[in-house]
């Protein structure tokens, strides 16, 4: 799975069961998403960066190349991360009508 992939598949999942007392945070696991840890943290990370999500506490040493997650971790969707669902929603949803268009008019 692509980058792009497991980062759009957290965030439906976190948007899925936002409010959830009892979600299985085993679901966004590195093993759930067929990525490396490692990979899957650095992603987890940058979606919180760019404000698609919170709620994670992660830190890097002096001898860390990069961050790492504290964890137990509990992430939480932000409202810039449900518009981004929308919005990929909509576009692939557009995309997708002007392919059945295409494929109508010769």
């Amino acid at each position: 799975m692509n980058d792009y992939k497991i980062m759009c598949k957290i965030l439906r999942l976190l948007d899925k069961h936002k409010g959830d007392e009892d979600f299985d945070y085993a679901l966004i696991s590195a093993s759930a998403m067929k990525c490396g840890y490692a990979e899957r943290e650095q992603l987890m990370i940058e979606l919180q960066e760019n404000g698609y999500l919170r709620g994670l506490v992660y830190t890097q040493a002096m001898s860390d190349k990069s961050p790492h997650l504290a964890e137990p971790i509990r992430p939480r969707i932000t409202m810039k991360g449900m518009a981004y669902l929308e919005e990929n929603t909509m576009m692939a949803k557009a995309k997708e009508s002007l392919q059945m268009v295409g494929d109508i008019i010769p």
